[in-house]
């Protein structure tokens, strides 16, 4: 499996249950047109524990995305880079209201 991990922070203003609704409505949209396995619910950063010890970023919330392969994730941005709706607009409803996100992808050994 080929996965993607999103960290991310609010823009002022946005609600996290608004955020959980648009990846929702992107996943299944793309996995009806087979271009991702998965997502993760949204899961919130508890920095007030010894096990997080990444000092660099301060990102409150993250998701992975979780793709069979390398070949999906490459068909799921193809699907997208043109810019075109349906999945232009769902895609940007996920992230008009998000800042500061990082993406971190890896294969399964």
């Amino acid at each position: 499996m080929f996965h993607m991990l999103t960290c991310f922070n609010l823009q002022d203003g946005q609600k996290i249950e608004d955020f959980c609704a648009a990846i929702t409505d992107f996943t299944a949209h793309l996995q009806g047109k087979d271009l991702v396995a998965s997502a993760s619910p949204v899961g919130r950063r508890q920095t007030d524990t010894i096990m997080d010890t990444d000092e660099e970023r301060d990102h409150e919330f993250f998701f992975t995305m979780t793709f069979r392969d390398r070949a999906q994730c490459d068909a799921a941005v193809a699907f997208i880079y043109p810019h075109k709706d349906p999945a232009d607009s769902l895609h940007k409803a996920l992230y008009s209201g998000i800042k500061d996100q990082i993406f971190i992808c890896w294969e399964d050994l």
